[in-house]
Formats: C-alpha cells, structure tokens, sequence
C-alpha cells in the first residue's frame, strides 16, 4: 500500500487529540449521518405521489430520485474537497443549514423546476456527511480507526436502509410533504448537537481550491488501495440498487400482493445488517480485511441466490417464499454493508493531508456504481423478470469478487 499515514496530527493546527473522541461524539457523528443520508433514497418510494402533487409529467418523474444523487455527486466532488482547505466544523455546519433550508424548501414549493432544483441543493447539501466520517477518523488513533469509521458507518447504513419505509410510512399517514419537514425539523436539531460537540479542525492548506479538484484525477491514479476499494464498492453499491429497485415491483406480484405499507416492513428487515458495519471495522482493525472482504462479496452472490430461490414461482407457500426474500435481504445488506465499512477503513489510512478528497472520490465513485445497477435492473427486469434480476446482481458481486482476488491480497489494509 502506497502513501500510508496512520497519524493526521503533523498535518493539523489545533486539531483534537485522539483523547477527545469519546463514545458520545462517535454516536453523534452516526446519528448525524444516519439522519442526513435519508434524503438521498426517501424520494423513491414517494415518485408517484409527488409527480401527482406538483404536476411533474411521467416521463420526467425519475427526476425525483436523480436529482438528490446528482446533487450529492455534486456536493462531493465541490464542496468535500474544501474539508482539506477550510476548518471542518465551520464548513460542517454550514453545510448542514443549508440541507436544512433545502429540505423546508423541497416541502414547501409547489412548482415542478424550483422543486427540483431545491432536491438537487439537498442532495448537494447532504455531502456534509463526507466531511464528517474523515474528521472523526482524524481524530482517532490507527489501531482504532476500522471500528470508528465501522461505528459511524453503521448510521449510514441504518439510514441508507431505513429512508424508504420511513418516507413510505409518513407519507402515508400524513402526505409526502411532512417527511421533508421532519428531516429538516430533525437536522436543524443535530445541528444545535454539532455545534456544541464538535472540535475545530483546521488543515494547512498547501493547494488552492482549483489546484484541490485537479488534484482528485491524481489521487486517483496513485493510490492503489482507493481504486480497488472504490471498484469493489461501486460494484456493491450496484448490486444493492438491482435488489432494492425492483423488490418493491416483485412484492406487489403475486403471490405476495403487498401494498406500501407491506413493503415498508420488508424494508426494514434488511436494516438489521447495519449491525455488521461494526464487527467490520473491528475485523480490518485486526488485520483480516482481506478474507473479510472476500467473505463479503461471496455473501453478495450467495444472497441473491437465495433471492432467485424466492422470488420465483415455485413450490411452497407464499409466506416461505417472502422468508427466503427476507433472508436474502438481510445477506445482501449484510455483504455490502461489511465490504464498504472495510474500505473505508482502508482510504482513510491513506494519506491524511488528503483525507477529506480521498472520502468524496470513494463515496462518490461507489454512488457511481449505483446508479448504474439502478439503470440496467430497469431494463433486466422488463427483459428478464426476477431471473434476470437476481443474475445481473450476482454478476456486479462476480466482478467485485474476481478483482478482490486478483488484487486484493496486494493492497489491503
């Protein structure tokens, strides 16, 4: 591995000790994130009655999903970059006011182009959470950091899994405009919560901002560790959107027939994997991130087997076929959550000057990677059905196996 760095400390004026990272602020930092990431999913169950609500024409309805992720690839690659250059609790806070703003906005305005210009700032606005797992990995002590970035990547999970039967479920129950008024009513509460726990962090910038966004191509190209783990989990992260895209279709087949309220409570069954981020952390710490890694993307491809097992038309009765679909849920977030919670840990034991641009460039290369599996389920699913479907996911683990293999045991950390 190239440019490893286990100490930020040399790099930073006035930066928090390690000391200073209790379990408190560990916690904080995951329910921030947790709260924050909800954003960027909760618009998909909710297309259809917003293109309803503000007269958004069909075929520009997808934009309502788009727009949060294109805003946040946005905020990645032009606002996390900054948190090598500006004091991170000052821009951390920032940030947050402005998915607080964006949030009110998004529920409040009733024309189709200013709503989703407001769910593009949002998305953009949610990167804050890319200046908050580099700052806390700053702050701890390398023989720690796996099970830190593992603690606060398990709120990412959990709101990564639990945003669609949240946003489902309040919808239901109040209309589609009360979940963007809770997320902004939530936010603006963990922003008061920040602003009294975080420490200031301040870089010594030695690039000007210009020379920071050409700097990420380079990056790129020298560091080894970054673009397998960026590869692998952009393959994770598609096989995730193939599975999560259409589940809701086949869940309203029959012999399941479930409405929306139905599938909210499937949804949540898969939120029970967040409880690996973790137990991975803890695994790269000791050392075992390569076999860990490898376990996880065999996890991905046994899982949609068993989703294949249960989504198509067989014997048995429907309820053991929903039990299989559960339980190959809860595999695949179980792999995916254990493969990017490990190579995580890896970028951010790289080089510390760069902690903040090495986060956007590998988050921001893995929501890559789940746009495209979202892309091509569409087109699996009308060609091929669920056959189809369970086979392109276990072909993005096949990929992310096959380089893991190849390279991995080179470049782990």
């Amino acid at each position: 591995m190239t440019a490893l760095d286990t100490s930020s400390s040399s790099h930073l004026r006035h930066a928090a000790p390690p000391a200073l990272l209790t379990r408190a602020l560990i916690w904080t930092f995951a329910l921030a994130t947790g709260v924050i990431i909800m954003n960027l999913s909760a618009s998909q169950p909710l297309i259809g009655p917003i293109a309803a609500s503000i007269g958004l024409p069909a075929g520009a309805a997808g934009l309502i999903s788009t727009l949060p992720l294109l805003g946040y690839a946005a905020g990645l690659t032009f606002l996390v970059p900054l948190a090598d250059l500006v004091e991170n609790r000052r821009l951390i806070l920032t940030t947050q006011a402005a998915a607080v703003l964006a949030a009110i906005a998004t529920a409040l305005i009733a024309q189709p182009a200013p709503f989703l210009a407001a769910l593009f700032l949002l998305g953009a606005a949610c990167s804050s959470i890319q200046m908050m797992v580099p700052l806390a990995a700053s702050m701890a002590p390398a023989e720690i950091r796996g099970r830190v970035v593992g603690d606060i990547m398990s709120g990412v999970m959990v709101g990564i899994l639990l945003s669609r039967p949240l946003a489902s479920l309040t919808a239901d129950a109040f209309g589609w405009r009360s979940f963007y008024m809770l997320s902004a009513a939530l936010m603006a509460m963990l922003m008061l919560l920040l602003a009294r726990s975080l420490p200031e962090r301040r870089p010594q910038p030695h690039l000007a901002y210009p020379a920071l966004l050409a700097s990420l191509w380079s990056l790129l190209r020298q560091e080894p560790v970054l673009r397998l783990r960026s590869l692998t989990a952009a393959c994770g992260m598609a096989a995730f959107s193939v599975f999560w895209t259409i589940i809701a279709l086949r869940l309203a087949e029959a012999p399941f027939a479930l409405g929306q309220r139905g599938i909210a409570v499937f949804a949540l069954v898969g939120a029970t994997a967040a409880l690996v981020a973790p137990m991975a952390g803890r695994i790269g710490d000791r050392g075992w991130s390569f076999p860990a890694t490898v376990a996880c993307h065999l996890l991905i491809i046994a899982g949609f087997g068993v989703a294949a097992l249960g989504g198509l038309d067989g014997n048995g009765s429907w309820l053991s076929h929903l039990a299989l679909l559960a339980a190959a849920a809860v595999m695949l977030d179980a792999g995916i959550v254990g493969e990017q919670t490990i190579g995580r840990r890896a970028v951010n034991l790289l080089n510390s000057e760069a902690r903040g641009r090495l986060n956007g460039l590998f988050v921001g290369l893995f929501f890559i990677g789940g746009s495209i599996g979202a892309g091509a389920s569409g087109l699996a699913w009308s060609q091929g059905g669920w056959g189809a479907i369970c086979a392109l996911g276990a072909a993005f683990g096949l990929v992310a196996l096959g380089a893991n293999l190849a390279l991995g045991s080179r470049t782990s950390a």
